[in-house]
């Protein structure tokens, strides 16, 4: 792949551009000074359908006025714009920019509508019909990818419209998790577990937390080798928001249920990534966002007169 990227392929890209602006200045010097002899009538002598006669006549002005044109208009273009390879262009246009100018002006227009929102608390912004349809846009533009457009989430990505929450579902943990985004890695833990009998006894035992079927005679054997878990899922498997340490004890699996899924995950572990949304959305629209998000599963309350 990085012989994509090195310099070399700017170079390229710059003279393929240049190459085909000299050919076409070539080719209209060739057709010029070419002249094919005519005949008295003005024609080649090439007739076809037994009455189309090909004329010999020169290529309109104004045709080759408007050929140069363009030309010289590519020109100018290539010396404005990025189209040399790497060079910039002299008004250092990019899409980027253009698309953080239209992004700035849309949220100074959208400003007072916001303004309107951030002065309720998400409890109160919940009940707020008007914010939750602007909260549902937000989810489906920027959440829903990975979430679903449910919020019902899928194998590797939270489900946010139950109870069940690895950082906390508070208001305040919800708009941190949007706002810094959230890294969950846990190590494979197969050394420190013990031999591949024991990852078996462990996944048992973390099976029986929630009452799931397993072998009981291996989960009592895990039990004790469980320890190496405990220091982020507690003792008693519940979890640790603090970690996003996920609840064990619940039925909510969040990469694969079952033996062979557990034994997967302590023998290669698991690092997942949740982007950060800042700088992508503004305060006011991260507030909205995360009242909504709330909202799925908790009762709001009403709005203050």
């Amino acid at each position: 792949m990085s012989d994509f990227t090195n310099g070399y392929w700017s170079l390229f890209v710059a003279g393929v551009t240049l190459a085909g602006i000299l050919a076409c200045l070539l080719l209209l010097w060739i057709t010029a000074r070419k002249k094919v002899p005519a005949r008295s009538d003005n024609t080649t002598g090439h007739v076809w359908d037994e009455d189309l006669t090909e004329m010999n006549n020169p290529l309109p002005l104004w045709w080759v006025g408007l050929f140069i044109a363009t030309i010289v208009f590519s020109l100018l273009y290539l010396v404005a714009y990025p189209g040399l390879g790497s060079y910039p262009g002299e008004l250092n246009w990019t899409t980027r920019g253009e698309y953080e100018a239209e992004v700035a002006q849309a949220n100074t227009d959208l400003g007072p509508l916001y303004a309107k929102f951030t002065a309720l608390a998400p409890e109160e912004l919940a009940g707020d019909a008007n914010a939750m349809a602007v909260g549902e846009r937000l989810f489906m533009n920027n959440c829903a990818q990975c979430h679903g457009s449910d919020a019902r989430g899928s194998k590797g990505f939270p489900n946010l419209a139950d109870a069940d929450w690895l950082h906390g579902g508070t208001p305040d943990r919800i708009r941190e998790s949007v706002t810094k985004g959230r890294v969950g890695a846990m190590p494979a833990m197969a050394a420190a577990v013990g031999s591949p009998d024991d990852v078996k006894n462990v996944a048992n035992y973390v099976m029986s937390l929630s009452n799931a079927p397993h072998d009981s005679v291996r989960a009592q054997l895990g039990k004790s080798k469980f320890t190496a878990c405990a220091a982020c899922h507690g003792i008693d498997g519940k979890g640790n928001p603090a970690l996003g340490a996920p609840n064990l004890a619940d039925d909510i699996w969040l990469h694969g249920y079952g033996e062979q899924a557990i034994i997967a995950i302590v023998n290669n572990g698991k690092t997942s990534e949740m982007p950060a949304q800042e700088g992508k959305l503004t305060e006011a629209q991260i507030h909205v966002l995360a009242s909504y998000v709330w909202g799925l599963t908790h009762k709001p309350q009403s709005p203050r007169p």
